[in-house]
């Protein structure tokens, strides 16, 4: 995708990745497959209130940046997997920070020493 990339991503990395992996379903859609590789199903099933349409958008979102990787296997019915990537790979120790700082945040909000 790198048609998509422009000067403001040349100049700060950090946008570059939050618009990479930013945006309402991505991150549960990651530390689902963070887990576990996953059917499409399982992922529907998975997170709550993502439409068929939008997980399909968010994977192949995710595909193009290469972040995640999908398996068909060639059956009837078509069985597909996804897994993260190489690059997905890579991000599992930083989503795992992001949660143990977003647990910090919430307990400092929730006992108002924040």
């Amino acid at each position: 995708m790198e048609s998509q990339f422009n000067q403001q991503h040349l100049f700060c990395p950090t946008e570059t990745a939050l618009g990479v992996i930013g945006g309402k379903w991505k991150g549960m859609i990651l530390w689902c497959l963070c887990q576990r590789t996953m059917r499409f199903g399982e992922l529907q099933k998975t997170i709550p209130g993502i439409t068929q349409r939008m997980l399909t958008k968010q994977l192949r979102e995710l595909e193009d940046y290469d972040i995640i990787t999908r398996k068909i296997y060639p059956q009837v019915p078509p069985k597909v997997e996804y897994s993260l990537s190489d690059h997905g790979k890579a991000l599992r120790p930083i989503l795992e920070q992001l949660e143990v700082w977003s647990q910090a945040y919430i307990a400092s909000k929730v006992s108002g020493t924040g």
